[in-house]
């Protein structure tokens, strides 16, 4: 993978924050876009600008064609059986949302249970709590092992007959594991569950083949794979789509309406109430074109080897305490220097050019688990090198020596 010539081609990346070379550490909260999905929005904008699935003038037929042309994108990203199972939604959030809202809660009653892991995003743990307290079921927890992977064996343990649903981060914001998804789906259906997967930090950075893993849903962001804002996408299978509801009502998501009921229309349709996301539906199909290009294999390697390569160079500070597993973790690095608050590890770093995350990352219940209030958290893609490591470890050498700290 040529680094500069990938580097070349995000813009935002070729500036200074205050009088440093800004080194940006916080793609698991947004990737940065690149010059091909820039112009992709900007030439829709200008010249197809239109509504979709209505007008039969010519660029209404080319924004709806592009529009459907990033479903088809998406449905071969992620080996869908069919672009009716590719709902866009506004992100991972909303896409949890509707599964949420529209099946757990017809299916879920008194005495069921939903299964999750302490490890879950905000995103994917408050919608769960809401569900069972409109339908009396119970919300149940995977235990976590002390570097922060969780087993088979407690999956084996937690999941039982009286599961309904199971759902489970493909990887974790803040500690990077990565869970086995293939097998905690495999134990979830021997016992007639449904199986949902946070895929928001996985979808950007490895290859997904939701038909492989045989997950029932999967739920990712195109914010955080080079794409806009305000674009993501529910996969659902299309029998369990097909016996949902919709939860948003109006203009395009109906097939024929009277005064006193209406019908919907067929997948996907159904679920996308009102005018769409379209420029974003054109910027993630652009982002799809740019990451497969470069090969998410390649991109998975290379992230790799930069989080290891990243935790290594940690290690050799002092007064430093990193999170999560050592081995298989995903492109991300967690950590607390000292007892310096990580809000102001992360304002001295933005004095020297270097973005990460500080706070509790929307893991709260996480955080208490690992016995802190917050963290700080460096998270690459495929734009990232180790002279960007470097540049972050020199930094915190003198975020440390600036709160009194000798590091390193």
């Amino acid at each position: 993978m040529n680094m500069q010539l990938i580097r070349e081609q995000f813009p935002i990346l070729h500036q200074d924050i205050n009088g440093h070379p800004l080194i940006y550490l916080d793609s698991a909260a947004t990737s940065q876009k690149p010059r091909s999905v820039i112009d992709a929005v900007k030439r829709y904008y200008e010249w197809d600008n239109a509504n979709v699935h209505r007008g039969v003038h010519t660029l209404g037929s080319r924004a709806t064609d592009a529009y459907e042309g990033a479903r088809e994108k998406v449905a071969k990203f992620i080996h869908a059986a069919s672009t009716q199972e590719i709902i866009f939604t506004r992100g991972t959030t909303a896409s949890l949302n509707l599964v949420a809202s529209s099946y757990a809660r017809a299916v879920c009653g008194e005495g069921d249970e939903i299964v999750i892991t302490p490890m879950e995003h905000h995103a994917n743990l408050i919608p769960w709590q809401q569900v069972v307290k409109a339908t009396g079921a119970t919300l149940k927890y995977i235990p976590m092992q002390p570097d922060g992977t969780i087993t088979i064996e407690d999956v084996e343990k937690t999941i039982t007959n009286r599961t309904k649903i199971v759902s489970v981060t493909h990887v974790s914001n803040v500690l990077g594991t990565i869970n086995p998804i293939k097998e905690i789906t495999a134990i979830a259906h021997r016992h007639g569950a449904v199986m949902v997967v946070d895929g928001a930090q996985s979808a950007p950075h490895m290859k997904v083949d939701v038909q492989d893993l045989d997950c029932d849903f999967y739920a990712f962001s195109g914010h955080k794979m080079c794409a806009p804002t305000g674009i993501g996408v529910l996969y659902g299978k299309k029998a369990l789509l097909e016996s949902m509801e919709p939860i948003e009502f109006g203009g395009e998501m109906i097939d024929h309406v009277d005064l006193t009921d209406a019908t919907w229309k067929e997948l996907p349709w159904k679920f996308e109430g009102g005018t769409p996301i379209i420029a974003g539906a054109v910027g993630l199909g652009a982002a799809i074109d740019f990451l497969t290009e470069i090969g998410l294999d390649v991109i998975e390697e290379h992230e790799h080897k930069l989080s290891a390569y990243a935790y290594d160079r940690l290690l050799t500070l002092d007064d430093i305490t990193i999170y999560g597993p050592v081995q298989n973790r995903s492109g991300l690095v967690t950590f607390n220097l000292g007892d310096v608050h990580p809000h102001d590890v992360a304002t001295v770093l933005d004095t020297k050019g270097v973005a990460v995350r500080a706070g509790h990352h929307c893991c709260q219940p996480l955080m208490r688990w690992l016995n802190v209030s917050s963290t700080a958290r460096a998270s690459f893609y495929l734009y990232n090198t180790e002279e960007d490591v470097d540049r972050l470890v020199d930094a915190l050498k003198q975020t440390g020596e600036f709160f009194g700290h000798a590091i390193g």
